[in-house]
């Protein structure tokens, strides 16, 4: 395929207006397809199925039924912007599940990274089944599917885990991004006036911070990990780099190390800060942050977060390392 076409031939998208004629085809081909029936959509608050969201708005309105499931793993105040942007300004038909008891019951002393991986993948598709059968009417599943997917998957979006709803639901699908690349996506979201935190959000993990509190979960250094996290990416906006490195996140570990506050030892955390960046995610390098970023982070952490008593810099890049450390 040629660099600057699309798998279908057209011409990639890459200016704004190339982006409307994308939205006024795909809204008119959305509308076809659906006619007066309902759409179901796992709304991620993620870049692909926010899209495809925003682009469903735009098509078909209330037939679209949105469902967000709060599993506990998300960043700070993520389901909360979820909630903010589609049903209180799109309008959306917007479910909001809050199971966030519920996945941290079913983590509980689970410490292997692949089986947190597959707790949280199961649940999220019981939850997901339980809504879905509570809607009537309900003909058509959207999902978030990309070119890459397609490619890399044979067209299931795992990361969204809706691919293993049970058949007797037959739903047919609704991709209407599967030929795009991820740049591609994020010029369409932002056509669509979506905000940038969401267009241009980082990469993240299926499973989330699930794999950045690294062991058996907790919910108090889950706690330590989002607080961190937080911290970690309002200094970076401050400081001009959230456009200039490619992904950057803290990690909390199932480990104690000695401290010492308000002239007593602690026993506490250490809250690790990993950034990189990279091409295509098959190798990445380490950036140099400046010493004053890192020591304001540092302060804030430790004055800020419970329970942490260190923080360090991951220097490793990959390979030797990975990028997530689960």
């Amino acid at each position: 395929m040629e660099s600057n076409k699309r798998p279908d031939g057209m011409a990639r998208i890459n200016t704004p207006e190339l982006a409307q004629a994308f939205i006024d085809e795909q809204v008119a081909a959305l509308r076809a397809q659906v006619g007066d029936r309902k759409v179901l959509l796992a709304l991620s608050g993620g870049v692909d199925s926010s899209v495809v969201a925003a682009l469903l708005i735009r098509a078909i309105g209330k037939q679209l039924v949105c469902v967000h499931v709060n599993h506990g793993l998300m960043r700070k105040g993520e389901s909360e912007q979820v909630v903010e942007v589609f049903r209180n300004q799109l309008g959306a038909n917007l479910i909001y599940v809050d199971a966030v008891d519920r996945f941290l019951t079913r983590l509980e002393g689970v410490s292997d990274p692949e089986q947190k991986r597959k707790v949280i993948g199961a649940e999220f598709i019981r939850v997901f089944e339980e809504e879905a059968r509570k809607q009537e009417g309900i003909e058509f599943l959207a999902q978030g599917t990309i070119y890459p997917d397609i490619v890399e998957s044979h067209g299931v979006k795992a990361h969204h885990n809706v691919g293993g709803l049970p058949d007797d639901l037959k739903f047919d699908l609704v991709e209407p991004l599967r030929l795009l690349y991820k740049d591609e996506v994020r010029q369409v979201g932002a056509a669509l006036g979506l905000p940038d935190s969401m267009v241009y959000r980082q990469p993240f993990p299926g499973p989330g911070l699930g794999v950045r509190c690294l062991g058996a979960i907790t919910r108090d250094r889950l706690n330590a990990l989002r607080e961190s996290d937080a911290i970690l990416r309002e200094e970076f906006d401050r400081a001009g780099l959230t456009s200039r490195v490619w992904q950057f996140f803290t990690v909390v570990p199932d480990m104690r190390s000695t401290g010492v506050r308000g002239g007593a030892r602690v026993f506490d955390w250490p809250v690790i800060i990993r950034a990189v960046n990279t091409v295509d995610a098959m190798t990445a390098t380490v950036p140099e942050l400046p010493w004053a970023l890192l020591h304001r982070v540092t302060d804030r952490v430790l004055s800020e977060v419970p329970g942490v008593c260190r923080v360090l810099y991951d220097l490793s890049p990959k390979p030797v390392g990975t990028i997530e450390w689960e």
